[in-house]
């Protein structure tokens, strides 16, 4: 792995690069996206930017590698860099653009640090950043082969669709019905993965979102959306789901990628626990679904938390999908319920009132500050930290955190 010199320097200035990493990646993203503003255009998630997530998820996911480098020399954060390669592999991100990320983010290291960064420096950093880049290649790579995409990162990768139905699951959440436009196969998927889906918005920029399945119907595919409320003008907060609300009907034409993702449940016969809030019951939804139709006999504990009963999509399945399975269970929590609601599943997720069984392997979805208190409750509860995986919607703010 890291070069017993390099690794003495990283460790010696990692708390002021890691310090100063939340100014170099605005400049880094600023300079890149001077120089290649395609990428802003057709790749980066525009709202992202604005709002400053993505730069935060690219810092935490350098500061966890490099920690992690110091930490256990010996071993490679895999789990990491495999969260990261799948979302690389679902919006296009090609081989030859780490050499422009290496360009830019270490011409903004040195304008933020001037002269700390000597060439000592420089040269540690260069080699934490070309073994998780390299790794990252390889993984992303051989998720390529697996999927059958081409190794440029956009030979293959998007396929039109073509919406065969339309669910209004709430107010704000739409579930899409896709087959594949050519009238060729649906790809695999695991209950848990996500697609990527490309739309031209009205200034003709072409912008990427994932979103989770949530469900598996025979001969097609189908993934929901929750429409984000809107942002600032120029770069707004959902403007991809509206743009998809409004256009996206019966007949119409959108490009998907495979599914991809690897937060899924592994086979086996111990109990289970799927916690999601909000929108972030989508995978958890095709889960169940897989439960009940491989007929489980699994130990199952669904626990769900939501503004009201409005609010809650899918709550119909939750109670459906948990009555075909033998041995399962759904807990639902309101923050403010509507009419007659128990006190003790009122306000924020509390699974000190449900019972989690011995050897429980958890699966959670929904915003950061749901997953670390669920973690939390859980590890309190006994579940083995190995043995709780997550997955966020958006850039993964998790990274590089105590969590």
């Amino acid at each position: 792995m890291l070069s017993a010199k390099s690794a003495e320097v990283v460790e010696a200035t990692l708390p002021v690069v890691g310090g100063a990493i939340g100014d170099i990646t605005p400049l880094f993203y600023d300079r890149m996206f001077a120089a290649h503003p395609e990428l802003l255009r057709d790749l980066f998630n525009r709202g992202n930017q604005a709002n400053g997530s993505q730069r935060q998820a690219l810092a935490g996911s350098i500061a966890a590698f490099a920690s992690a480098l110091i930490a256990h020399p010996d071993q490679r954060p895999d789990a990491m860099l495999a969260r990261i390669a799948h979302k690389h592999v679902s919006v296009g991100i090609t081989n030859d653009q780490y050499r422009i990320v290496h360009e830019h983010l270490f011409a903004a290291i040195v304008d933020v640090l001037g002269e700390a960064v000597t060439p000592e420096v420089a040269a540690a950093w260069d080699e934490v950043y070309w073994l998780m880049a390299n790794a990252l290649i390889a993984v992303e790579d051989r998720l390529r082969a697996e999927t059958a995409l081409g190794q440029d990162g956009q030979d293959g990768l998007w396929r039109p669709y073509t919406v065969v139905a339309r669910y209004q699951e709430t107010d704000e959440v739409t579930t899409y019905l896709v087959r594949p436009a050519d009238g060729g196969p649906v790809p695999p998927s695991r209950p848990g993965q996500y697609v990527s889906v490309r739309t031209v918005l009205a200034d003709g920029a072409r912008q990427i979102r994932q979103y989770s399945l949530s469900g598996s119907p025979d001969g097609a595919l189908q993934f929901s959306v929750k429409r984000a409320a809107a942002g600032t003008a120029g770069a707004p907060d959902g403007e991809v789901s509206h743009h998809l609300y409004a256009h996206l009907h019966a007949g119409t034409t959108i490009e998907l990628t495979p599914p991809l993702g690897d937060v899924a449940p592994a086979d086996g016969d111990g109990p289970v626990l799927l916690a999601s809030a909000g929108i972030g019951n989508t995978p958890m939804t095709a889960m169940l679904a897989h439960l009940a139709a491989t007929g489980s006999t699994r130990r199952v504990v669904s626990v769900h938390g939501d503004r009201d009963q409005l609010s809650h999509a899918f709550r119909a399945d939750l109670a459906q999908l948990t009555a075909k399975l033998p041995d399962a269970t759904a807990h639902v929590f309101y923050e403010r319920p509507l009419g007659d609601w128990p006190a003790e599943r009122t306000g924020l997720v509390d699974l000190s009132t449900v019972a989690v069984p011995a050897g429980t392997t958890a699966y959670l979805c929904g915003p950061l500050p749901f997953l670390r208190s669920v973690r939390a409750q859980l590890l309190t509860a006994g579940v083995p930290a190995a043995d709780i995986h997550y997955e966020v919607f958006g850039p993964d703010l998790w990274l590089g955190q105590d969590a």
